[in-house]
């Protein structure tokens, strides 16, 4: 399976666990948009407490626009708990089969 489809998996169930498993121990999330960034550990937070709220929605219209073993870049759709909608293009770094950094950069989408 390919990390594309193991992370949409994980989301898609909401498996906290199956998507962190996927992050390489030195791993980090950065957010253009907000300028800030993660580690693994905290964006297992993150993704803990967006899985548990029923009004955020993703991935919608998930597609991977290009992957191999070294770097994977998609585009999908989220519904925030806030009722914003974003469409997220993120690049995901890749070494020894795990990702090893991510940066997104978002655009708001008027409902």
């Amino acid at each position: 399976m390919s990390i594309f489809e193991a992370l949409h998996r994980a989301l898609s169930d909401r498996d906290t666990k199956a998507y962190i498993d996927l992050l390489d121990e030195g791993y980090r999330f950065v957010r253009h948009q907000s300028a800030t960034s993660l580690n693994k550990d905290q964006m297992e937070q993150l993704l803990g407490s967006m899985m548990a709220a029923d009004a955020v929605r993703w991935p919608q219209d998930a597609r991977c626009i290009y992957e191999n073993n070294e770097i994977l870049v998609e585009h999908h759709v989220v519904d925030f708990e806030d009722g914003n909608t974003e469409a997220v293009l993120a690049v995901h770094l890749i070494k020894d089969g795990k990702i090893i950094r991510t940066e997104t950069g978002a655009t708001s989408i008027d409902s």
